[in-house]
């Protein structure tokens, strides 16, 4: 199975964490909400499902662009969503 990383595409704080270890996930599912650096949310989400295996911040973790937030064990399973 592949591993994949969940990354930030923002700067700014982590407002909640929505996933939790060993949680399945789904194809664009909110995984993160980031309160970014001039007040918008940003929902994180990815488009893959599969097993998260660990999660790299906690709410109220400054973050910045590229910065990974999760690992998620991608189960390579096409779900069809849009």
């Amino acid at each position: 199975m592949n591993h994949e990383f969940v990354v930030s595409a923002v700067s700014g704080k982590v407002e909640e964490v929505a996933i939790e270890v060993h949680s399945k996930i789904y194809e664009w599912e909110k995984l993160f909400t980031i309160r970014t650096e001039n007040g918008h949310l940003e929902t994180v989400s990815v488009g893959l499902s599969g097993e998260v295996i660990s999660i790299e911040v906690k709410t109220g973790d400054c973050i910045i662009p590229g910065m990974v937030l999760a690992f998620i064990k991608d189960d390579l399973i096409p779900t069809g969503s849009d």
